[in-house]
């Protein structure tokens, strides 16, 4: 099978620094992880809050730490550095080849989303950020991998856009939408296009860091090359 990743990213309207950070490391063990985290509030606070859990998870992956007791040993370690002041969200989605699954960890209020032959399930069972407290425990769903499935994480940002001027983002149907309008769409149309829905409710001025991560499980391909590309304005 083959996996695709893709990545969109706004930062909050005049704010110079993205609270969110997303990073994806490969497993020890076979597979690769996507890692994402929103820290409390926005701007270079938040960003360094995000960044700290993003490495602190990487580094445990990268050990061999099951996705689990690698987001709650992020969550000890953030109320340990901070006193339970600061929190933040993450989410670690792994396509593991050593199980041949798919494992979603959340501690992320922002549902995730999976879809396989234009059926919708919404990942939404109740969790908490990390950081407030120590033990915090994520909700984990395992899936086996299958060509075809689909995955959508993403920061609240991209929930809350439009309320200030009273409208709202109804994610699901926006990749229903998608789904249905365009035959077997990439990953990063996808992202790309939720996203520009998210800013056309904001006006154009986005409220806060929004930050989509769309993957997709396809069929073997006859090219075997793995590819990256990472584009970043600075």
């Amino acid at each position: 099978m083959e996996v695709k990743i893709a990545v969109s990213k706004i930062n909050k309207y005049a704010v110079s620094k993205s609270g969110d950070t997303v990073e994806i490391v490969e497993r020890p063990n076979g597979g690769v992880s996507v890692v994402m985290a929103d820290g409390q509030s926005s701007g270079h606070g938040a960003k360094h809050i995000s960044i700290l859990v993003v490495r602190k998870v990487i580094s445990l992956l990268a050990d061999g730490v099951r996705d689990g007791a690698a987001a709650r040993a992020a969550s000890d370690y953030l109320y340990t550095e901070r006193g339970g002041r600061v929190s933040s969200t993450l989410n670690i989605v792994s396509i593991d080849q050593q199980s041949n699954t798919l494992v979603i960890t959340r501690n992320n209020p922002a549902p995730v989303l999976l879809a396989l032959n234009e059926s919708i399930q919404v990942l939404q069972d109740e969790c908490s950020p990390i950081g407030l407290y120590r033990g915090t425990r994520p909700n984990i769903s395992e899936i086996s991998l299958q060509p075809g499935l689909l995955v959508v994480l993403y920061t609240d940002g991209l929930i809350h856009a439009g309320s200030r001027y009273g409208l709202s983002m109804d994610v699901t149907t926006c990749l229903e939408a998608l789904i249905e309008d365009w035959e077997d769409p990439s990953p990063q149309m996808i992202a790309d296009s939720l996203l520009e829905h998210a800013l056309k409710l904001d006006q154009g001025r986005p409220a806060d860091d929004i930050s989509i991560v769309v993957i997709t499980i396809a069929g073997q391909s006859e090219d075997l090359v793995r590819r990256m590309y990472v584009r970043l304005h600075l």
